[in-house]
């Protein structure tokens, strides 16, 4: 099938290229020129397990196509996927403005009957709204599909080439049979490919995250009234996990959640649910524990330094928001970094993939490392901000043998206690 995928970010290019290993020609169009040059180079502007491989191969093999033109696109495609921006606006809403602008001109190119698909995690009611805007511009016959993602950044590729599910939102018989066949060399092992209309589809996304991220946000305030109780959050965690009507995904405490989806769509879903009349009141709450989850371990510090950090030397280990990412957005350093300045802390960071977005998000006041170790000189305490794997079996003879003061604050909850401590390490962890 020809396809066309307006918008090469984390979703855009994941989309895209998995789209083109699967058989398909694929046209990828986006405005920046410097990331176009990249990717027609067969680099990928971001880091995702597995995605590099799959685009050098698809290019190659001239499945692949990378261009800024959007009219060669839309006329060269049978289905448009928009995975477009829609970054939180000040009011906590979507702010739709590049899927709007995109979808007039859409409408403007197109020369037949087009399906166009919503990729991007848009309130409910944007589906009518491109309909529109499209239908003003055009003659020709079109359908509009929601087909929000799942994908996890760091597991993204492996997340669409074996989907737990493919939702499909739309009412249109000759659009469904369209998205039935491109989804089905993807769904042969029998997981659910499920149909419903287009307002379902756009809220499901909406719904699923905000529902992960409630059970992150319970789990962190069972983790804070545990140590308050005296109780261990990975006992508990054990003992809830192991009910089949709770799971075990989603319930390790830490220091709050970040990324381009949790943050954006929680906010997002309870900027619609006060517009519709109803809000939602444990949603509230929710964001209330995270943006206070993510300052406890500073917290911590504060009260191990008996309240100075000025001129001591913390050790960040991790800036992205999860392992396996080079992503930042709304990430538990940028917060930990913005209170430690405060405090006249001297901060030393290393993360795998994640410094030169950091340092582009934060400027001057961080000193970045390569290397785990030499970020640890003469530190006064070590924060784990990010599990990343090379982080959870370290040197800690090593570790100690560096540091000004032997302390660990354990964002992650990745060590045993008991053995930290019997390395010579002060140990603080969440919840235990």
């Amino acid at each position: 099938m020809k396809l066309s995928v307006i918008g090469t970010g984390y979703v855009g290019l994941v989309v895209g290229t998995c789209f083109a290993e699967g058989g398909n020609d694929v046209i990828c169009v986006d405005v920046d020129e410097r990331k176009i040059d990249m990717l027609k180079r067969g680099e990928s502007p971001i880091y995702e397990p597995g995605l590099t491989e799959f685009l050098k191969k698809n290019i190659e093999e001239g499945r692949l196509t990378f261009t800024n033109d959007l009219e060669h696109a839309v006329r060269n495609s049978e289905a448009i996927f928009l995975a477009l921006p829609t970054p939180q606006a000040e009011d906590g809403s979507a702010d739709l403005q590049h899927v709007l602008d995109v979808a007039e001109k859409i409408g403007r190119f197109m020369n037949g009957y087009k399906v166009i698909v919503t990729k991007s995690t848009v309130p409910v009611g944007t589906g009518d709204k491109v309909k529109e805007i499209v239908g003003r511009m055009t003659k020709h016959e079109f359908d509009i599909v929601s087909n929000p993602e799942f994908l996890k950044e760091g597991a993204a590729v492996n997340d669409f080439m074996k989907p737990d599910r493919v939702v499909i939102g739309t009412r249109s018989p000759r659009a469904r049979a369209i998205m039935e066949d491109l989804y089905a060399p993807f769904v042969r092992t029998g997981n659910p490919l499920i149909v419903m209309d287009e307002r379902s589809s756009e809220l499901t996304k909406y719904a699923a995250n905000s529902f992960l991220a409630t059970k992150v946000s319970f789990m962190n305030e069972i983790a804070n009234l545990c140590e308050r109780v005296g109780a261990d959050i990975d006992m508990v965690r054990k003992g809830m996990g192991s009910d089949p009507r709770i799971g075990s995904q989603f319930l390790f405490a830490g220091i709050g959640y970040g990324g381009s989806c949790f943050p954006k769509d929680v906010s997002a879903l309870l900027k619609t649910s006060r517009i519709s009349g109803y809000p939602l009141r444990i949603l509230d709450a929710v964001e209330l524990v995270n943006r206070m989850q993510k300052t406890v371990i500073v917290e911590k510090l504060k009260t191990h330094m008996k309240g100075d950090l000025k001129g001591k030397v913390v050790t960040l280990w991790g800036l992205s928001f999860k392992p396996n990412t080079d992503d930042t957005r709304e990430a538990p350093a940028l917060t930990i970094i913005e209170a430690l300045r405060k405090e006249g802390a001297v901060i030393h960071a290393h993360d795998p993939e994640a410094m030169p977005e950091m340092k582009r998000r934060v400027g001057d006041g961080v000193k970045y490392f390569d290397n785990n170790y030499e970020a640890l000189k003469g530190a006064d305490a070590l924060i784990i901000v990010t599990e990343w794997n090379e982080f959870r079996r370290p040197d800690f003879d090593r570790m100690r043998a560096l540091m000004r003061s032997a302390v660990i604050f354990d964002g992650r909850n990745i060590y045993d206690p008991a053995r930290i401590r019997d390395k010579g390490f002060v140990y603080y962890g969440i919840g235990r």
